[in-house]
């Protein structure tokens, strides 16, 4: 039995059926500062490479260096790109919270990459603990 009283709509306003309400999702996305969707992204990335390092409570049960790898090129490269538009005030944290993840990278490596050569430093230069 469905959860939804039956005279209850299941869309949102503008919506029809099973189509999203493109126009309505422009005007949010419109109304949101570059600023904010560099940190935002940039955030997600850190998070996603976390979880791939296994620095969650679960641990090891989602540990991927590959796709860690992977997830902190691609924020080391958007921090790289993005420096000169944020602020430093916004900057600041997200370089240091990359290379607290490049350093647990080198950490959960078995055989760990030779400076300079680790995930990201393409872009930040080698890192040292």
């Amino acid at each position: 039995m469905s959860e939804t009283p039956q005279n209850e709509s299941t869309t949102a306003p503008g919506q029809t059926g099973d189509n999203p309400d493109f126009e309505a999702m422009a005007r949010d996305i419109a109304e949101v500062p570059a600023v904010e969707v560099i940190v935002t992204v940039a955030v997600n990335l850190m998070s996603a490479a976390a979880v791939k390092l296994g620095l969650t409570e679960e641990g090891d049960e989602h540990k991927d260096l590959d796709e860690a790898r992977k997830l902190i090129h691609a924020l080391a490269g958007l921090l790289d790109a993005g420096t000169t538009e944020i602020s430093s005030f916004h900057a600041a944290p997200l370089r240091d919270g990359l290379k607290s993840l490049q350093l647990a990278f080198r950490e959960a490596s078995i055989v760990p990459d030779e400076p300079g050569q680790g995930p990201g430093e393409k872009y930040t230069g080698a890192v040292y603990g």
